[in-house]
């Protein structure tokens, strides 16, 4: 398959890439790739798709949120919050749907603040909460038998790093969402992957048991 991958170079999107590259053709793109792109410009996202020509598949791992507790955020916050993450990926999707192949999909990226908030993160989970119920609507839609899920990460083990936190959860072990999503047959379908991975480890302790 040939798959575009928006936000290649970032910690998800880089290990997406990377996972989906051992079987398929992967463009990577990025706001600093040689074809660029930025999603929340929705002729920037025209451009990236009359350059790439048509794809099988696109994941997207591509959006920025504000954080900050309730009360510190200003109403730009949470608009930008929107207008980056939710508003932008519907837009990856709304304009590339003549732009992938009959049985194609979109992978689109949320994250598990959606229902595991913690203080400090209301507009994320805003987004991500926007982003799951969109998927799942929009999957009802689509026609020519494209499909439409999403992944929501978990705060990963690389980027907790850069915070001083440690987390165990890595880019690695999240991209094989990804992967299962773009080469499956769901549609409609909201993935923690996180969640995902304990549940197989307890059934392995079980019959290992």
């Amino acid at each position: 398959m040939r798959v575009l991958v928006i936000g290649a170079t970032g910690t998800i999107g880089g290990a997406v890439a990377s996972a989906l590259s051992v079987r398929h053709d992967v463009v990577r793109v990025s706001r600093s790739s040689a074809v660029s792109v930025d999603i929340t410009d929705p002729a920037s996202i025209d451009r990236l798709y009359d350059a790439v020509g048509l794809c099988d598949a696109v994941v997207c791992c591509a959006g920025q949120a504000r954080r900050g507790a309730f009360g510190q955020l200003a109403v730009d916050d949470w608009v930008a919050t929107f207008t980056n993450k939710v508003l932008a990926q519907i837009n990856v999707v709304r304009l590339g749907l003549s732009r992938v192949r009959d049985g194609g999909s979109f992978t689109l990226t949320a994250g598990a603040y959606s229902q595991r908030p913690v203080s400090g993160v209301p507009a994320l989970a805003m987004a991500n909460g926007a982003l799951e119920s969109f998927t799942r609507a929009a999957a009802l839609d689509l026609p020519r038998g494209i499909r439409i899920n999403i992944v929501s990460p978990p705060l990963l083990k690389e980027t907790a790093a850069r915070m001083n936190i440690d987390m165990p959860f890595t880019a690695t072990e999240n991209a094989a969402a990804y992967v299962r999503l773009v080469e499956g047959s769901d549609t409609g379908v909201v993935v923690y992957p996180e969640m995902e991975g304990r549940v197989r480890a307890s059934r392995l302790g079980e019959a290992a048991l």
